[in-house]
């Protein structure tokens, strides 16, 4: 039985002298808070007290378009995002850390593009390379290919390029463009940092989220909280191609489309903005059919490497000042990466 200590009562001294504090609310001011059920319920009621509007509004021509949409990227995206999750959470709890540093070369300069390779066969989304990467440079593997592996990871790997096959069935050319231009913009980051990092910048990483767990407990709260996040993004992330094609007007994605340079700016600061995970974002792009294949490629590489999750994710595992510097030189190389590629195979 866990004893727990109570606090004194007011005005009165605890056992080491200091005087008792009563943070107890008195009754009738408890309050309440807003939870995720309570929203919920909130929300669903709404939708039945306003359900005439509400059905008026769905039968318009321009909310049947933006379902139509919606649910056709969520339904095609969702079972690679569960096998994403699963396998993800299965490698970050079963796959020892030291099993990478053991398959790594010595030499810093080779284990760059080793690393960066190792992505193409460990499935795993966005959420659970950065704590992948985080453990590696704890058990001592250099951090240029600690780096390569971060990014290349969530955008190489099998399920990520099935699901881009199964997306552009008409362009099997943009599975290899993927997979190129990812792997050129991982490595080159690895042996960027190799030249001009340096160790002040990156903070050693804390010991990982799921220690002290069993594994089975790790893996289920791994898979919850993946499913959560990944999920969500996915969510905005349809909506947001959705709003692109049912309301934005026509005009303007053509403008956009039909230069180039802004057409590639545009669907990079775009993955920023949507933090899609990577099982699922080729859908998302294949639904912006009036951008050329090098924009789209554009938002396929930018995605998995650098948005808005994943910054947060990274200076909160290496320390603000990593992120700060890695973000935009990642950003400027994908967008690089991604138009060299395109011009090469696409």
């Amino acid at each position: 039985m866990a004893i727990t200590e109570e606090a004194a009562p007011p005005g009165h001294a605890s056992e080491d002298g200091t005087p008792g504090d009563d943070t107890r609310t008195p009754p009738g001011q408890e309050g309440w808070h807003l939870s995720s059920p309570l929203a919920l319920t909130l929300l669903l009621l709404l939708v039945v007290v306003f359900q005439g509007p509400v059905r008026g509004a769905l039968s318009k021509p321009v909310m049947q378009s933006w379902m139509t949409v919606f649910v056709a990227v969520v339904v095609q995206a969702l079972p690679f995002l569960v096998l994403g999750v699963l396998l993800s959470a299965a490698i970050a709890v079963f796959v020892p850390p030291s099993f990478f540093a053991r398959a790594l070369p010595g030499r810093p300069a080779l284990a760059v593009p080793v690393a960066g390779l190792a992505g193409a066969v460990l499935p795993g989304c966005e959420c659970a390379s950065v704590p992948v990467a985080g453990a590696l440079v704890r058990r001592g593997v250099t951090p240029a290919a600690a780096i390569a592996f971060l990014l290349s990871a969530p955008a190489i790997n099998p399920i990520v390029l099935t699901a881009t096959a199964v997306a552009f069935p008409r362009n099997p050319e943009m599975v290899l463009a993927r997979f190129a231009g990812s792997l050129l913009v991982a490595c080159g980051m690895g042996w960027l940092w190799q030249r001009l990092g340096r160790t002040d910048w990156l903070r050693l990483p804390a010991h990982a989220h799921h220690e002290g767990e069993t594994k089975a407990e790790a893996f289920w709260d791994s898979v919850r909280h993946d499913t959560v996040h990944a999920g969500g993004f996915l969510v905005v992330g349809a909506m947001a191609a959705a709003t692109l094609k049912a309301v934005a007007p026509a005009e303007w994605l053509r403008t956009a489309a039909a230069n180039p340079v802004i057409a590639i700016l545009a669907l990079s600061i775009l993955a920023v903005l949507l933090s899609i995970c990577s099982e699922a974002d080729a859908f998302v792009a294949a639904s912006l059919t009036q951008f050329s294949l090098t924009a789209k490629l554009a938002f396929l590489i930018v995605g998995p490497m650098i948005d808005l999750k994943l910054f947060a994710m990274q200076a909160g595992t290496f320390g603000r000042g990593f992120a700060l510097r890695f973000a935009p030189a990642t950003f400027a190389a994908a967008i690089a990466g991604a138009v060299l590629t395109g011009a090469v195979l696409l």
